[in-house]
């Protein structure tokens, strides 16, 4: 920047006047704002430099507290990366004692058999199919399949009703639990709310979850147990032992006059839950319900509670705590805080003797901002004045630099992922304990994990400004109380996390921009540390335990074109070694398909079943010719799809061993992306391949066919459940 001038440096000193003049000022008290006249609980708004949580009195203090956050501007957090929050005691829930669960789980079912893909042991998580050794559940629209499908010699289907839902929703998912099904799905109600300073009730559709519970102790007529409804979209859902966990959200809508969660059974109202708020407003304020359902009591046997905060996005549960996760984004503006990037960025570059008399200057309270402002910037001007040119340039560089590092950390801390841990008490009991917050975002339920007492988390960071931009991951140790106790930052520059899975002491990590970075980190003490890494092509979706030496990955292999550009082809599968934690190795990799490949196991963990016992590896798998042709005569041939199952032996020495396909569908005539239904499971030495319109079974080893059941739409009679009757 040599020769610059003096009308260079006054005009930087202008855009830093200009910037000042609007955004100089000393930030203003934040005002109370009093409640209306009439109603209970805070009579004022204060954002306080906590995360203290509190419980809402009532309805009007509800309204009042939405007013005051309504007409207050939402404030940006400056209060560090953790924030410990009180503790709640929990109300006692209606429960009876008396439990149906006594009831024979199953009726003779198979010694061994294979349940859903979960991540935490004792943890189950929802599916569209489930079996106990005997019989296969399986969810389709609006109906519910129930299949007797061991033996295989006398499979058949023993039932198939029809759920009463409202028109254009589905069944989502189910828990099984003995001779209980839950299901659950959607439906929306109508309320009437008056818009603000309108004057009629306008109809406003607000979703409730329901949690339907079918005794099946007779699979050819299962009877409706319970059907609980909660208010709110459904979010995600856990099960221990004979509590299931279920978290919904749902808008306010109106600040004056706001639609809280209910829960009801069968239409007859049950409870409406407390509802807690935090100390500092989040700008995407929704309710968030937590409710815990025993399955098995005849009684209304749920807790549930309501905080209110920003919509919950990704669950991660262990048998002792609920964390709720989400994103929290911290609006980035390069001018907005033009004043403290002068004084924290600009002003320690700047001449001892210069920096105070700009100090004594600020802080001279006759003085306004903009009269402080012409005060300073003459100072700057006299400054630039007295330099050299090439005082002059050296100086503007460093302090370009200095604003570039500056607004790139604001930038990188604009958005965090805040974790509400909730800790799990006896029957079905619960209470919130802490938050905390990390920077960066989330990938899925498996970037967190809780480990003797820790929560550990992978994050991957992105940071956009005016002068720089990049990408990296992060890794950080919470203690039990969400508190910052490790952290390890700046992994894998221009890369993001693509998967991550927590085993113990370790977690295994894949980025990806251009390779797929496999890394093993330590973390048996609270400052995690790379242990070592392999770079090869592709990345993985998925990573799963096969033993504790070795690591499946389930992806996609890539390759670079011709344009130095990366081209995605098919699914691949691969088992890292990482026995030598310095140096993994890969072991072998197996490529399904090219390019038009695809898995539900890259979208969905559940899809996968795998077990080292049984050497059985299937993943679902949708493939097509990726060159559709034309007939001499114009006909277009479209690609031929084939839709099925690729079935691995498995072993830790020698890789991957295809033992074959299971086809369940394959035709030249369309392309066909499949449905919602393809899982796999065993039941002793049986492997049952399933898809939307089709069960198969094979010898789990030498895939010999041994029978074939169609559960798709039949066209005969439906029968409904009537309501169970004690």
């Amino acid at each position: 920047m040599a020769g610059i001038g003096i009308a260079a440096a006054i005009g930087f000193v202008l855009i830093l006047g200009s910037l000042g003049n609007t955004l100089l000022p000393e930030k203003p008290p934040v005002t109370p704002v009093s409640l209306p006249p009439g109603t209970t609980g805070p009579t004022t708004f204060v954002a306080a430099p906590t995360q203290d949580i509190h419980k809402f009195a009532s309805i009007d203090e509800l309204t009042a507290y939405l007013s005051n956050i309504q007409n207050t501007p939402i404030f940006r957090d400056d209060f560090g990366s953790t924030l410990r929050f009180q503790e709640l005691s929990a109300p006692s829930a209606v429960t009876d004692s008396e439990s149906v669960g006594a009831q024979a789980k199953t009726a003779e079912p198979a010694a061994d058999y294979s349940a859903t893909n979960i991540q935490v042991a004792g943890v189950d998580e929802p599916d569209f199919i489930k079996n106990d050794g005997k019989y296969a559940y399986i969810l389709s629209g609006s109906k519910l399949t129930i299949v007797e499908v061991f033996p295989t010699d006398s499979a058949k289907i023993l039932s198939k009703i029809g759920l009463d839902i409202q028109e254009g929703q589905y069944l989502q998912n189910m828990f099984l639990n003995g001779d209980k099904v839950v299901i659950f799905y959607q439906e929306y109600a109508e309320d009437q709310v008056i818009p603000q300073y309108d004057f009629a009730p306008q109809p406003v559709y607000s979703p409730k979850t329901h949690a339907l519970i079918l005794d099946v102790s007779d699979r050819q007529d299962p009877k409706v147990f319970k059907n609980y409804s909660v208010g709110g979209s459904y979010s995600n859902a856990r099960m221990i032992g004979d509590f299931v966990y279920l978290v919904t959200n749902s808008q306010i809508y109106n600040y004056a006059s706001p639609i809280v969660p209910k829960i009801a059974e069968s239409g007859r109202s049950v409870i409406v839950p407390d509802i807690y708020y935090f100390d500092n407003p989040e700008p995407d304020y929704v309710f968030n319900t937590v409710s815990s359902i025993d399955v098995t009591s005849s009684g209304d046997a749920v807790i549930s509670k309501t905080y209110m905060m920003n919509p919950a996005a990704t669950l991660y549960v262990s048998q002792d705590n609920i964390y709720i996760a989400y994103q929290k984004y911290n609006p980035y503006d390069s001018t907005k805080d033009s004043r403290d990037r002068f004084f924290e960025a600009v002003l320690p570059l700047l001449p001892p003797d210069v920096q105070q008399k700009i100090r004594q200057i600020d802080s001279n309270n006759d003085l306004n901002s903009s009269e402080k402002w012409d005060q300073i910037s003459t100072v700057l001007q006299d400054m630039y004045n007295s330099m050299s040119e090439q005082q002059k340039s050296d100086l503007i560089e460093k302090i370009q630099k200095a604003l570039a590092e500056y607004d790139s950390n604001l930038q990188r801390n604009s958005v965090k992922t805040a974790i509400h841990k909730i800790s799990i008490k006896q029957a079905g009991e619960f209470d919130y304990d802490t938050r905390g917050e990390v920077p960066g975002r989330l990938l899925n339920q498996f970037s967190m994990d809780e480990h003797d007492g820790k929560f550990r988390i992978a994050t991957t960071t992105e940071y956009y400004s005016q002068y720089s931009s990049g990408m990296y991951n992060n890794v950080y140790v919470l203690d039990e109380d969400l508190k910052m106790a490790g952290e390890l930052e700046k992994i894998a520059s221009d890369e993001s996390i693509y998967s991550a899975r927590f085993l113990g002491d370790r977690l295994y990590m894949v980025t990806f921009q251009r390779t797929d970075p496999f890394f093993v980190i330590d973390l048996s003490s609270d400052q995690p540390k790379v242990l070592g890494q392999l770079k090869l092509p592709g990345f993985s979706n998925y990573l799963h335990p096969y033993d504790e030496n070795h690591i499946i990955g389930i992806g996609r292999e890539t390759v670079e074109n011709e344009f130095g550009g990366v081209e995605v082809k098919g699914v691949k599968l691969a088992l890292f070694d990482v026995s030598d934690v310095s140096k993994p190795r890969l072991v072998d990799q197996y490529e399904v398909g090219g390019p038009g490949t695809d898995s539900d196991v890259l979208y969905d963990h559940k899809a996968l079943l795998f077990d080292r016992e049984k050497n059985v590896l299937s993943i679902p798998v949708s493939a097509y010719d990726s060159q559709p042709r034309y007939e001499a005569d114009g006909r277009y041939i479209a690609p031929k799809v084939w839709r099925g199952f690729y079935v691995f032996g498995l072993d830790a020495a020698d890789g991957f061993d295809l033992k074959g396909k299971v086809e369940h569908f394959s035709s030249s005539d369309y392309y066909y992306y499949g449905g919602p239904t393809n899982r796999s499971f065993y039941i002793d030495d049986v492997l049952y391949t399933v898809s939307p319109e089709l069960i198969k079974m094979n010898n789990i080893d030498t895939l010999q066919e041994l029978g074939q059941l169609k559960i798709g739409s039949t066209g005969g009679i439906i029968t409904y459940p009537e309501p169970y009757v004690k």
